[in-house]
């Protein structure tokens, strides 16, 4: 059964349907003594350890076969046999695992790399500089039954809603297969197959989705799906990327190459997964297993042993599979201060392979490290090495994850939950404003709410840290709006958390069957008018970001900063166009009136955004300036003009140079 027809150096690895029939399968297991295929192809059962079911062995430790008569979603699985055993392992390149078989141990499906059909050739990822993230977990985002994980179609039906706000990257935590269900996302051994509870198995169910993907589709002159366009569990995400770049959303995946597994039940990694793949004889040292080592740096899994070319190359290979079959913008690297401590200097060296090739493939393609430099022994100065090119000794990243503005941010909200008399640190939002050492400000990724911050168990969402008694008093809605408002009209990528656009008060929990879900209903129905009127601020916020290029740029003066009055302002430009913008905020509890600011030049400024409008909207005593100020006061702030204007309480207001 078993030949090595159409076998090559070239061969890719996994299971790979081959034009004219059948499929080559090729695995990695360097200390393995035999590896067989077995499952059912072309309706026929193979199992066992026969002759004809055995795989060839390279000389670098790779086995391979074709089986002529493999066909599209047939089952399969490798038994290996080493030196610690025998027994039956998932395809570590499986794209996709049957989900009706008992977890851990089922069989991998053979799965075709090009059958979905494409709509968005003509999308183009934005700019960097342009660039706003949605971060969402799929199985808590939009569930259509109590207790049930949403899926990945059931985040399609909130686009709409995601372009209505104005974000244009989605960024979904981590899709892969996970060892717990559910999960966060951060302990999967299946880096290559979709989650079994994003996928949508029943075909009832399937054909209200396709009802909805094709009016989406049609509603910009597309080709509608088939059926069978969206049955498999790969080509449902792929749906959602597709669709997504159909209505101008690019998607970054959340990858996990500092570790696998972690947090499971028995606290390690099944049998049948990537653990021990070559069954090598295992005493009790996870170095002697093929992709892992034995460090565990709070990951809460083992890191991967990436001083072995083979396991990098599988990471790397793992990105290259979602950039080529499932058209990824851009990547979230998950704790790569986490990799470097585990890996010292084959970890540095696997960053710089891994953003070379990527960037050499995609050249657009957003690579966004998660790197804390006070972990581990690193210093806030290596900071911007990561995001300096490999040519020039750095790792090669775009951006990262940023907690300078956020930790301001969110320090200075609690601290005037707890009165008018509390003190409240305003030049530390300051010094954040721009990430010290950066060479662009589209470098950093800032936000005040993500899934580690404000999930069960940690931090509280803003409202809730902006008063603790009562999470939509005026006092939670007013600062929650200031938060935001710095945040998305500071430098940087900004980055929303699923619900904190319409004031979602509640730590967020990944298990769907928690009472800590967004509350899509307050909202949907209207009758949380809080909600709907701060989903409004935030959707009119993002444009004005669209609006004025200034607020995109990397040019930030906090040119007045008062921390017992409570005001910061500051002055966003971009060189030589006179499209200046001036943005005054507070957090005191009463309104200012005339109170005193510089203006970059003088005559007439528009007032174009006021946040005290949101309140009660519209708010029939709103505290603002009439819709523009003449500035023709004396020099001030370092300033050759000036003006008395009103700062709303618990607000801010934006100029724009008329």
């Amino acid at each position: 059964m078993i030949s090595q027809e159409n076998i090559s150096a070239n061969t890719p690895m996994g299971a790979n349907l081959v034009n004219g029939g059948g499929a080559t399968f090729r695995a990695w297991a360097p200390l393995a003594t035999s590896v067989y295929i077995n499952g059912t192809f072309g309706g026929t059962p193979t199992t066992g350890q026969t002759a004809d079911l055995l795989l060839a062995k390279d000389a670098n430790g790779y086995w391979t076969g074709f089986v002529g008569t493999a066909q599209e979603g047939d089952p399969y699985t490798f038994m290996v046999v080493g030196p610690g055993g025998s027994g039956n392992k998932r395809d570590p390149y499986a794209r996709e695992l049957a989900p009706a078989s008992a977890f851990p141990d089922c069989n991998s499906l053979v799965r075709s790399a090009t059958a979905y059909p494409w709509h968005d050739s003509a999308f183009v990822t934005p700019d960097f500089s342009n660039m706003i993230i949605y971060q969402l977990h799929v199985g808590t985002y939009n569930p259509s039954a109590p207790a049930v994980a949403s899926t990945f179609l059931d985040v399609i039906g909130k686009i709409p809603y995601l372009v209505a706000l104005g974000a244009n990257v989605l960024q979904p935590l981590p899709i892969d297969e996970m060892e717990t269900d559910p999960s966060m996302g951060y302990n999967g051994a299946d880096l290559f197959s979709p989650d079994f509870p994003y996928v949508v198995t029943d075909p009832t169910a399937l054909n209200g989705y396709l009802t909805t993907i094709n009016g989406l589709l049609t509603a910009k002159g597309l080709q509608p799906l088939r059926i069978q366009d969206i049955a498999p569990a790969p080509a449902q995400l792929k749906a959602l990327v597709d669709l997504c770049h159909v209505y101008g959303i690019a998607v970054a995946f959340d990858v996990v190459y500092n570790h696998a597994g972690g947090f499971t039940v028995n606290g390690q990694l099944d049998d049948n997964c990537i653990y021990y793949w070559d069954r090598a004889r295992n005493v009790g040292n996870n170095n002697d297993s093929l992709y892992f080592t034995d460090q565990d740096r709070g990951t809460g899994g083992l890191s991967f042993a990436l001083w072995k070319n083979d396991v990098c190359q599988f990471l790397i290979n793992n990105a290259l599979y979602f950039i080529g079959e499932f058209h990824v913008d851009g990547f979230r690297y998950d704790e790569i201060s986490a990799l470097l401590s585990m890996n010292c200097d084959s970890g540095w060296t696997f960053c710089c392979n891994l953003t070379d090739t990527l960037r050499y493939v995609k050249p657009r393609l957003l690579q966004n490290a998660e790197y804390w430099p006070f972990e581990f022994g690193n210093y806030p100065e290596s900071w911007p090495t990561i995001v300096t090119p490999t040519a020039d000794g750095g790792a090669g990243f775009d951006v990262v994850q940023h907690d300078g503005l956020r930790g301001a941010l969110r320090n200075a909200v609690q601290a005037a939950s707890y009165g008018q008399s509390a003190a409240v640190n305003f030049d530390a939002i300051a010094g954040n404003l721009y990430p010290q050492g950066f060479a662009h400000g589209w470098q950093a990724v800032p936000c005040v709410e993500n899934h580690d911050i404000v999930k069960v168990g940690t931090d509280l969402r803003i409202p809730a840290l902006a008063d603790g008694s009562n999470h939509e008093s005026w006092y939670a809605r007013s600062r929650s709006r200031f938060a935001t408002g710095l945040l998305l009209t500071a430098p940087g990528i900004p980055q929303i958390f699923m619900g904190q656009e319409f004031l979602e008060d509640k730590q967020w929990s990944w298990d769907p069957a928690s009472p800590n879900l967004i509350w899509w209903a307050g909202l949907n129905t209207g009758t949380d008018t809080a909600r709907v009127n701060h989903l409004r601020f935030t959707q009119d916020l993002i444009r004005l970001r669209w609006n004025y290029p200034a607020l995109r740029g990397n040019n930030v003066n906090p040119f007045h900063v008062h921390d017992q009055n409570r005001v910061i302002a500051f002055h966003r430009w971009l060189e030589g166009t006179g499209q200046d913008v001036i943005v005054v905020a507070t957090l005191a509890e009463d309104t200012w009136y005339n109170y005193g600011i510089g203006f970059p030049f003088p005559g007439p400024w528009r007032e174009i955004f006021n946040s005290d409008v949101y309140d009660n909207w519209v708010n029939p005593i709103v505290a603002g300036n009439g819709g523009g100020i003449t500035a023709s006061g004396p020099p001030l702030h370092g300033f050759p003009a000036s003006a008395n204007i009103v700062i709303p309480a618990n607000g801010f207001v934006v100029f724009a140079h008329a």
